[in-house]
């Protein structure tokens, strides 16, 4: 074996030879140590690249027994926290070879179970389905170390290669199933403590939280009910609005809250609803503006429930306002669903938001009739009616002089609730506080005067004058409207001359 040590050592020797015996031996010495020192640098520098990589191989792999079959998916699952994507990548290397010889184990099952004879096929499917049950275990570790890989910024080629590995596998396994393999597969499945029977303990779970979480939402109703009843500052559209959205809010809580406890993931359920929610807001645009528009009345409260109002040209009494209608009832009782952008971008008249109102009255007197007498009839009138409120004072004044009447103005106070009584029975009274003290109140009239025609002129004009003719001559007078249709000049109707 060749030693650079004995080879260095050789050359020190042989140059040395032929110097004297004190000098040579000194020189010997120190060519000796030197190249012994050279000897050991190289060996140094020859293990420590041996030396790092041992080092950097141990802090790359991965602790023992995380690849034995046999762990626990929870156990791998929290083994795993630590890792870094290096370790975890040869670790999903040896689960994909468990894989891989789990599956090829089930297939040489299957092939030995279609070839025996029907005696001997019961034990071999029963071995079939410890394989199978054995394989869905190694899949299912193995799937968590590449969705742990892929989390930690592994190699999204290698990822991707793990996952279409797992897929076409479980594709393929599913779509060479005999029938028997199917039967025997399902019904295992069902009897399973992962499978049917965990599935069945789940949708029970889940049933029965729902019902819980009704029961919870009503409660929960009922005292947002009553918290909102003791607060006068909230109107009614307001407050039960409050409740219908504490309600929904609860029930959306607590089954995410039940779902994620029975083991369902529910982040994809956050993420379909994101990515659903532009889809929604692009359809729903109109719904959406009349969502806003109802949330902008109930939180400014241009109305209540009970009012009467004014809007989208329609008149009539609040009878239910959602987050995207508004329910009016017409004084006769026609129900009208108004959408509340319309409501809300319109001009909105609340009639019973005051407590009192005026009523306008206006009555007319004939011009033959005593004005300071109608005043005071009508004064006498107001003053008797019990519903006029006494402060503010009713105004009566003479507003004006018009074409077949003196007017008067009649406009009385009276509470919100009483406006339409007092309106009719004003009009009544009136009139027969009127015929009882000879005040007339006139209706329109129109003077017909009759002008006789001068019987000498004549009433038509010529045909001739009218349409022309070729041997007929027009003739060419100056216009004037002193006399006649024709003037003072007009033609001599028997002649058909001028007139000097």
């Amino acid at each position: 074996m060749y030693d650079p040590r004995a080879f260095q050592l050789d050359g020190a020797v042989a140059l040395v030879a032929g110097a004297g015996a004190g000098i040579g031996r000194a020189i010997a010495v120190l060519l000796c140590a030197l190249a012994t020192g050279v000897g050991w640098a190289q060996d140094a520098m020859a293990e420590e690249p041996a030396v790092g990589t041992d080092a950097r191989d141990r802090s790359l792999a991965y602790p023992a027994g995380l690849e034995a079959p046999s762990i626990a998916l929870d156990e791998l699952q929290l083994r795993l926290v630590p890792l870094t994507a290096e370790q975890i990548a040869p670790l999903a290397a040896a689960w994909q070879d468990q894989a891989r010889t789990a599956t090829q184990a089930v297939v040489d099952k299957s092939l030995e179970i279609r070839a025996a004879d029907e005696p001997e096929t019961e034990a071999l499917r029963q071995e079939r389905l410890e394989l199978v049950e054995e394989r869905e275990r190694i899949f299912d570790n193995f799937s968590a170390v590449i969705s742990s890989l892929e989390a930690k910024g592994g190699d999204p080629a290698d990822v991707e290669a793990m996952r279409g590995y797992v897929s076409a596998v479980t594709r393929a396994a599913r779509s060479q199933l005999t029938l028997q393999e199917f039967a025997d597969s399902f019904l295992d499945w069902l009897i399973s403590p992962d499978g049917g029977v965990k599935l069945a303990i789940q949708a029970t779970v889940i049933i029965a939280a729902w019902f819980g979480l009704l029961i919870v939402a009503r409660t929960v109703r009922a005292w947002v009910r009553r918290a909102v009843d003791r607060t006068p500052s909230l109107n009614n559209m307001l407050s039960g609005f409050l409740v219908i959205v504490v309600y929904w809010l609860t029930i959306a809580f607590g089954l995410m809250i039940v779902l994620a406890a029975v083991g369902v993931n529910i982040t994809p359920l956050f993420a379909l609803v994101g990515g659903a929610s532009f889809i929604i807001a692009f359809a729903l645009q109109e719904t959406l503006g009349n969502l806003a528009a109802g949330l902008m009345i109930m939180f400014n409260r241009p109305f209540d429930e009970g009012d009467y109002v004014q809007v989208a040209g329609l008149g009539g009494t609040i009878k239910h306002v959602s987050v995207v209608s508004t329910t009016v009832t017409t004084p006769d009782n026609q129900v009208i669903v108004i959408p509340n952008s319309k409501v809300w971008g319109d001009i909105i008249t609340n009639v019973t938001a005051s407590d009192t109102r005026r009523v306008d009255l206006v009555f007319g007197i004939s011009y033959g009739d005593s004005i300071e007498k109608a005043q005071a009839v009508l004064e006498q009138v107001i003053a008797s009616y019990p519903l006029v409120l006494e402060d503010p004072a009713p105004n009566i004044r003479v507003s004006e002089l018009g074409d077949s009447s003196v007017n008067f103005i009649v406009r009385p106070w009276v509470k919100t609730a009483d406006y339409w009584t007092v309106y009719w029975d004003l009009h009544r009274a009136v009139k027969e506080a009127f015929d009882a003290n000879g005040i007339s109140i006139p209706f329109p009239q129109t003077d017909m005067h009759l002008h006789l025609v001068d019987q000498d002129k004549p009433t038509e004009p010529k045909l001739a004058t009218l349409i022309g003719g070729s041997d007929t001559k027009r003739p060419q007078v100056e216009t004037s409207y002193a006399s006649g249709d024709g003037g003072a000049d007009e033609p001599d109707e028997e002649g058909g001359g001028e007139r000097g």
